[in-house]
Formats: structure tokens, C-alpha cells, sequence
């Protein structure tokens, strides 16, 4: 079997494409915080914004947040995260140097060309964004099938969706077609769901185990199954509208209950001294309780779709940021509880969901305000990641092994 960790040779490559986390979790975040300000600017501010009608040439406002969220920001951390963990899921070489400038350069034109003040054809940044889809799923298939490992043998194929649906939206922009576009992002936030179902589950109760030094619960693999079924279907019904209402409410309701009996398993009360365990305890948390509030607010449209923020940011965004900083940490061969101070950072997206979800649900008359705290928040959030990290993602592991 293939020796990972003992090159024969020194590794001349450049630290950041050494492997798949350095770039994309660097490139990601710092998208996340510069793309929330320039998004409240232009919709609250014009006259100060670099957003104008000169500068949209194809490319919609209301279309470009919820895609740069979903496939600038979310895509990218999920694809480093992947093209990191599968390495040590196989043993097998993932890919680095110019493999990996290929497909991070393929996700960063795709930004650049969404942004671009000028009339270049979407089909361009269409096929970037699946190229590097693609890629990213083709390198996770060409470690995982070898080895037969069918534990993790859909990530390829999840991704291969998420290229699908990338498609579908570029599709429904040519078109104007923003109803189907709205269909599209709330199913990427339940494919989103879907992974932070399969990686969370694994993750955060290992670590949890580890650092209280107790057993790990073991996996119950009715509700487990119950639980991706739950997912899948609410993502196939976002998308496809299939199910009648009815249906939709029992499978939120059955899939909110189902994540809270799952999560009372994992001790997360003997996490509150460790902010890098309780960051990722509170982020799954948010999964259930939306769940649960969508399924009550079944009938009322504006409460459904503003509390998708809620897990938007509260969960996805805060997993993320949770995640990027503790695999940062450890892939470096540093300390993982011995790091920044994250702490301001991890309260700032939970708050920033709650500013974002929920207080103009509470207080409507005052949303300009909520949206802009929030926003404000989650610039602290991943500022602070760039701030302490990018020196960290930029410089070779401390012990001097590849990776």
C-alpha cells in the first residue's frame, strides 16, 4: 500500500497546491466575506456599489446571490473538504500541483466571469463552473472505486448532481426563468443538507468522543437511512414540486424530529468549554430547528423561504467556517484545540442567522437594519478566518511532510 506520508524526494510545490484544502478553503472564504458586502451595497446602496445596470450585462443580481453562495462559496469548501478527507479515507494520492491549480482555477474564472462588467456569454462561466465540478468529482472516483471503498463511493456522484442542477441554473438565467432558479437553490441547500447529513454525522461525534474522552455513540442504521431518504426526497421535491404540500410538511416535520433524536446522542453539552466542538454542535443544531419552523410555516411563503437563512447561515455557513478551521489546523500538523482564537468568529454566524432569519419575521419594520447586522456579522466571521488562516493555508505543514 502506498506510503502518503514519506515522499521520496523534498516537495518543491508551491505550499497552497499541496493539497485541496489550502486554495479552496482560502478561496472560499474570502469570497464569503467580500461577497455579502458587496451584495447589501448593491441592493441598498447603489449609487456607491461597484453593482450597476452598466455593470450586470447577463448576469441577474437576484440570481448571482444565491448561486455565488451556493457555488462560489459552499462548493468550494465542500470540494476542498473532499479532496482533502478522501485521501485519507483510500490511502490513495489525491490531487496536487497543477492538477489542482486546474481545478481551482476553474472554480476562480467562473467567479471572475459572473463579475466581469461586461457581455460575455454565460455558456463561458457555465463551463467552468463544470469543469470544475467535474474534475473535483473525477478526482475523488479515481481514489475511492481502486479500492472499493463503497462506503464513500457517492460523493462522485452527489457532485456530478450538483453539476447538473449548476447547469440547470445557468439554463434558467439565459431563460429569466427565476421560479425555476428558486427551485434549484432551495434544492442545492437540501443537497447541501444531504452532505452535512453524511460527513456531520460521521465527524462530529468522533470528535466529540475523542476530545471527552467517551465512547462514541454507535451510528442507529435505521435512523440513519431514515434520515438520507428524509433529505433526498426534500431535495427532489424542492426541484420538481412532485409531492403536494401535505407531503412536503410531514417529510420536514419527520426529518426535523428524526436529526434532533440524533443529535441528542452526541453529548453536545460537554462541548461548551471547547469552541471548536460547540461550533459544530450548534450548526447541526440549526438543521432540525428550520426544519421544524418550515414545516409549521408550511402556508405562509415569505416565513418558508427567509427561514432557509436560517440554516443557510446558521448551519451551512457555520459548519463551514467550523470545519475549515479545524481541518486547516490539523492538516498543518498543528495543535487543532491550540489555534486562534476563533470564538468571535464561531458566535458570529449563528448571530448573523438569527439577525438574517429571524428577526424580520419578529420585526419586520426594521429588516434593512437585521439584514445589514447580519451582514455585518458574517464579514467578522470569515474576515477573521482569512486574517488568522490565510498565513497558515500559505505555508508548508510545520512537521515537513506533504500535504
Amino acid at each position: 500500500m502506498l506510503n502518503i506520508d514519506d515522499p521520496a524526494e523534498i516537495d518543491k510545490t508551491p505550499a497552497i497546491w499541496r493539497l485541496g484544502f489550502r486554495p479552496f478553503f482560502l478561496g472560499g472564504a474570502s469570497v464569503a466575506a467580500l461577497y455579502i458586502p458587496l451584495w447589501l451595497m448593491g441592493w441598498f446602496t447603489p449609487q456607491y456599489s461597484l453593482f450597476n445596470s452598466e455593470f450586470w450585462a447577463n448576469v441577474v443580481p437576484l440570481w448571482w446571490h444565491p448561486h455565488e453562495m451556493l457555488f462560489g462559496f459552499a462548493m468550494a469548501i465542500v470540494c476542498g473538504f473532499l479532496l482533502t478527507a478522501v485521501q485519507a479515507w483510500t490511502n490513495q494520492p489525491t490531487i496536487t500541483g497543477r492538477a489542482l491549480m486546474v481545478t481551482f482555477g476553474c472554480w476562480l474564472i467562473a467567479r471572475l466571469m459572473l463579475l466581469l462588467p461586461m457581455n460575455i456569454p454565460l455558456i463561458l462561466p457555465a463551463i467552468f463552473d463544470s469543469l470544475f465540478l467535474g474534475l473535483s468529482a473525477l478526482a475523488l472516483w479515481r481514489c475511492i472505486y481502486p479500492v472499493k471503498q463503497w462506503r464513500n463511493i457517492g460523493f462522485p456522484f452527489m457532485l456530478v448532481v450538483a453539476l447538473l442542477v449548476n447547469l440547470a441554473s445557468y439554463y434558467a438565467l439565459s431563460e429569466r426563468n427565476f421560479s425555476l432558479s428558486t427551485q434549484l437553490w432551495q434544492g442545492m441547500i437540501w443537497w447541501l443538507a444531504m452532505v452535512i447529513t453524511i460527513v456531520g454525522g460521521r465527524v462530529i461525534p468522533f470528535f466529540t468522543a475523542m476530545k471527552i474522552q467517551q465512547p462514541k455513540p454507535d451510528p442507529i442504521n435505521v435512523l440513519e437511512n431514515a434520515l438520507l431518504l428524509a433529505m433526498g426526497l426534500l431535495f427532489i421535491q424542492a426541484i420538481s414540486h412532485w409531492f403536494p404540500k401535505g407531503v412536503e410538511q410531514a417529510l420536514l416535520a419527520v426529518a426535523g424530529i428524526l436529526h434532533l433524536v440524533r443529535f441528542a446522542r452526541w453529548q453536545a453539552h460537554k462541548t461548551l468549554k471547547e469552541p471548536m466542538l460547540w461550533s459544530l454542535h450548534i450548526s447541526y443544531l440549526s438543521l432540525p430547528i428550520t426544519l421544524l419552523l418550515m414545516a409549521i410555516n408550511i402556508d405562509n411563503e415569505y416565513a418558508y423561504r427567509t427561514l432557509l437563512h436560517l440554516f443557510a447561515i446558521g448551519g451551512i455557513a457555520s459548519l463551514c467556517l467550523s470545519m475549515i478551521s479545524r481541518v486547516s489546523l490539523g492538516h498543518t500538523s498543528r495543535n487543532i484545540y491550540q489555534g486562534p482564537n476563533m470564538t468571535w468568529a464561531f458566535l458570529c454566524l449563528p448571530l448573523a442567522a438569527v439577525l438574517r432569519a429571524g428577526m424580520p419575521l419578529l420585526m419586520p419594520e426594521y429588516t434593512q437594519i437585521w439584514l445589514w447586522a447580519a451582514g455585518a456579522c458574517w464579514f467578522v466571521g470569515f474576515g477573521l478566518f482569512v486574517w488568522f488562516y490565510a498565513p497558515i493555508l500559505l505555508r508548508p505543514r510545520l512537521d515537513g511532510r506533504p500535504g
